[in-house]
């Protein structure tokens, strides 16, 4: 799948779903029931996917898609139009400014940044970071939105927020007040999560900013055992990362995910860590990041991946008041 970012704006008019042709009031209400409450939504669903939503035949559907798509502009664009729409792509510190300079400026808006590496890397630690910076200004390197935390393993720590927010002198309780938690129990329940996250924004008119998953893989991992489970996995998981690319695409979200590792036994020379999820994770994170720990203390970034970036190191620390460059 191409990495590359497509933005897509809704049109001006007054033009609605319950403009589109053969769509009465109780199709209406179950197409929004099921999340699909604007053109956009119903210009890049499948045809059975807006069948199962709305109970119509493939033959209505396409064309409710095809009517959608024309009313959205959705046709070629040039580069100078999209290096202009790259300017709306938001930069979320990470707190360091050497891990800034190796992603490009920041955790970068529109797209899923994934980070892996073994426990005690520093993975939920740049979450946390992650989750105070992106209430911050734009001018400070902030996004000034709402973040969603989406925690598989019980990782997130209100304690450690307050402790950041304190320590940058800022109000504690307005920070865990924008910090949406919610716990996932397995991977049904995560996939159910991500969708939601949609009408988080749509329903209640919540600006969410930052998505993080932490971590992603981790119900994947102890639910699908044995290779003859691996397809299912694969199935599944690559339809949770699509909901998650249409989140950044669409609403210009930050997403960061949490991965873990395994060791593959065939490696004799370098290290031998490799992130789990296969080709599925891979090929939808625009960004990946290798964590591990260095000398002293420290934890070392590697950027595995990136459109645009060089490859390169940065080292960083973990301190009270965050991620910092130093002690």
């Amino acid at each position: 799948m191409s990495k590359e970012e497509i933005t897509i704006e809704e049109p001006t008019g007054e033009f609605g779903i319950a403009d589109l042709p053969g769509v009465g009031p109780a199709t209406v209400e179950k197409l929004e029931d099921a999340g699909y409450d604007t053109l956009l939504s119903i210009a890049v669903a499948s045809l059975k996917q807006l069948g199962d939503a709305s109970g119509v035949s493939d033959s209505v559907a396409r064309k409710l898609i095809q009517v959608a798509r024309d009313k959205l502009n959705m046709g070629f664009e040039s580069g100078l139009d999209l290096l202009e729409k790259r300017k709306s792509v938001i930069k979320i510190t990470t707190g360091s400014n050497g891990f800034n300079e190796l992603i490009g400026g920041g955790m970068e808006s529109g797209s899923i940044t994934e980070c892996y590496g073994a426990y005690g890397s520093g993975k939920t630690a740049l979450a946390h970071q992650l989750a105070v910076s992106a209430q911050l200004p734009l001018k400070e390197g902030g996004a000034n939105g709402v973040v969603v935390w989406i925690d598989s393993e019980g990782t997130f720590r209100p304690e450690r927020v307050k402790q950041i927010a304190e320590i940058s002198n800022l109000d504690y309780k307005d920070i865990l007040g924008k910090i949406k938690v919610v716990r996932a129990f397995n991977s049904d329940h995560q996939m159910l999560l991500a969708e939601k996250v949609e009408e988080l924004i749509n329903k209640d008119n919540v600006p969410v900013k930052l998505v993080i998953v932490d971590s992603l893989m981790s119900h994947f991992r102890s639910e699908f055992v044995g290779r003859g489970t691996l397809a299912e996995r694969q199935q599944k998981l690559n339809k949770h990362m699509h909901v998650l690319l249409k989140l950044a695409h669409t609403y210009n979200i930050a997403v960061y995910v949490t991965n873990q590792v395994m060791s593959k036994p065939d490696t004799f020379f370098g290290d031998p860590t490799e992130a789990i999820g296969g080709h599925i994770v891979a090929h939808a994170s625009t960004t990946r990041l290798y964590l591990r720990r260095g000398k002293k203390g420290s934890r070392v970034a590697k950027l595995v991946d990136a459109p645009a970036l060089k490859d390169g190191e940065c080292m960083f620390y973990i301190t009270d008041a965050g991620i910092r460059d130093d002690v």
